[in-house]
């Protein structure tokens, strides 16, 4: 291969030499070496028979040598303290996005895998890990994008999606659709199927497994239900991540959903940058309640502000929105949030909803817990709950034995402390519909 390699000086010029020559043995072309930094053991830059690119900041010098050289991949010959683990692994983000691999003595890391573009613009929402708002945020994709008339359909990705590509209708997810299918032994609380309820727009689930540290699952689906989505008619297709795991499917436009409580080193430091430079709206979420800090936030916008200052971004919270009227109802709640979080969810559906929720669990992921939590509750009118986890098969199945009815539960992005929601995502929509048509 062609290999631009990365060297400091923290190497004896001799030794990083040598180090060059034990690359051409492995088989490698050496067209340039990018110094990135560091004087102990040189003075100026050193020779090392190579063209040698040299930048005040590594970042900086690297997009410039990939652009200039274009390596088939990078070899770092470099070394702890001039990359350290953060600034290396910001590097290998930087490597990443350009297509290129990046290889080290004990490490590889690979572009993710990626099918083939598809042949209407391509959105994808991702995220920096499980339980980020990724499909609250997906959602308003969907009907902001369905309102303007792209015809959107959403791919949802998860770790529980179906082993072939499943197509949900618009307006075909209901409560007696989910039994039925959590009877016959599917699984009835997938991404997609919430996708479809809560948006009514067409949305396909795929399966993954596996997350690599750049986002790349050790298989999936994905690909072959994105061009499903493309077969059912979709103007615009919505890619939804799965946890820190990203969709391989090249997109025109880049959202990553990013919880205003998330350590700051996710965004910054690990492959969190790697994530920001394939973005180009951020939506930071759940920026209220007890646990969220504005001084956490000011350290993840720097982050935003360091890799990726032409990005846009807009802080929102989550409002719950019952998909049916419960005004005046005796209501269950059945949720996902911390349980720190949940009582100002219930506050929030009493004061703009007017019911009276006499009963409310944390535990959707917990089916032990969510089970002795509803027999706990007195009676109920109606269970409200979100189409997570055991929703399906133990919560709904509970309230229908009980003569209760069920009413499905969306979270929505609001703007928390200024910004525009659906003026970002639109503004989102737009820049893949331009640069689709740009080629």
């Amino acid at each position: 291969m062609k290999v631009l390699v990365l060297v400091d000086g923290e190497h004896y010029p001799p030794v990083t030499r040598w180090g060059i020559e034990a690359v051409r043995t492995m088989g490698h072309e050496v067209v340039a070496a990018l110094f990135v930094g560091g004087t102990e053991k040189v003075s100026g830059m050193p020779e090392l028979g190579v063209p040698t690119i040299t930048s005040e900041d590594a970042v900086v010098g690297l997009r410039e040598a990939l652009a200039s050289v274009q390596p088939e991949a990078v070899l770092d010959l470099s070394d702890e303290p001039i990359l350290g683990y953060r600034e290396r692994m910001g590097l290998v983000g930087v490597t990443l996005v350009a297509g290129v691999p990046y290889l080290g003595s004990d490490f590889r890391f690979d572009p993710p895998y990626a099918s083939g573009r598809l042949t209407v613009p391509t959105v994808a929402v991702i995220g920096t890990g499980k339980r980020t708002g990724k499909t609250a945020v997906a959602g308003q994709v969907a009907r902001v994008a369905a309102a303007h008339g792209h015809s959107p359909v959403v791919v949802a990705m998860g770790r529980g999606g179906p082993s072939d590509p499943q197509v949900a209708p618009a307006g075909s997810v209901t409560v007696e659709s989910l039994l039925e299918l959590e009877a016959s032994g599917h699984h009835a609380a997938s991404d997609y199927l919430e996708d479809s309820l809560t948006t009514g727009v067409t949305t396909v689930g795929a399966r993954r497994v596996g997350g690599g540290l750049a986002g790349a699952p050790f298989a999936s689906n994905v690909g072959e239900a994105a061009r499903a989505a493309v077969d059912e008619g979709a103007g615009l297709v919505v890619l939804e991540g799965s946890g820190s795991a990203i969709p391989a499917v090249p997109w025109d436009s880049g959202i990553l959903v990013v919880p205003a409580s998330v350590p700051p080193e996710y965004l910054g430091g690990y492959l969190g940058p790697y994530r920001l430079l394939r973005s180009d709206l951020v939506v930071f979420t759940m920026a209220a309640g007890p646990s969220f800090r504005t001084e956490n936030l000011s350290e993840l916008l720097s982050h935003v502000q360091r890799w990726k200052p032409d990005a846009r971004f807009v802080v929102t919270d989550l409002e719950p929105v019952p998909m049916g009227d419960v005004r005046g109802r005796t209501v269950f709640l059945a949720t996902t949030a911390p349980p720190i979080d949940t009582p100002r969810q219930v506050s929030r559906l009493q004061d703009n909803h007017g019911c009276r929720v006499v009963g409310h669990s944390s535990a959707l992921s917990d089916r032990a817990r969510l089970t002795a939590d509803l027999e706990a509750a007195p009676g109920f009118e109606v269970l409200l709950t979100e189409l997570k986890a055991a929703a399906v098969d133990v919560a709904c199945r509970y309230a229908i034995d009980r003569g209760s009815q069920v009413v499905f539960m969306d979270n929505r992005p609001v703007a928390a402390g200024g910004g525009d929601v659906d003026g970002s995502i639109e503004w989102a929509l737009e820049l893949a519909t331009e640069r689709k048509a740009n080629g």
